[in-house]
């Protein structure tokens, strides 16, 4: 991925906790393939909590979409078919006071810059989960510091 042209993978996905495994599986290999291997386990983490929140929380299917684009963001998405919004993510410091929220404080904590927008296609409605990490930050803090 690292190059001049934009990449973009989906994949798409049955509303099922064993696809959280897979996704996170799957994007380790698109981005070891693409020589990004420094952000894997970020990208991995944050791809985990998108998507399970995609699987936990709604009854259809889902989908994560990985997006290269250059000079340097790879922008990670969770689609599932529910329309409302999402939690908004405590802070993190409150995370083990809270039931839930853990997801999205970890993703606001890790990523550059993360948000949610309604979709509809063909009478379908849902929404997009998204988050970008750029390749020429420095050093991120670690999301459970």
């Amino acid at each position: 991925m690292p190059d001049n042209d934009p990449r973009e993978y989906s994949l798409h996905i049955p509303n099922d906790l064993r696809a959280v495994t897979v996704s996170r599986r799957t994007l380790r290999l698109i981005l070891t393939m693409h020589g990004l291997i420094t952000l894997v386990d970020v990208a991995e983490l944050l791809a985990t909590e998108l998507v399970s929140n995609a699987v936990r929380h709604t009854k259809g299917p889902a989908a994560l979409r990985v997006r290269w684009s250059p000079p340097g963001t790879l922008r990670l998405g969770a689609w599932d078919a529910d329309p409302e919004p999402p939690e908004p993510p405590v802070p993190l410091e409150r995370v083990a006071d809270t039931e839930g929220g853990r997801g999205l404080a970890l993703v606001r904590a890790c990523a550059d810059v993360w948000g949610w927008q309604p979709l509809s296609s063909g009478g379908s409605r849902g929404k997009y989960v998204w988050c970008e990490l750029g390749t020429t930050a420095g050093p991120r803090p670690h999301a459970l510091a």
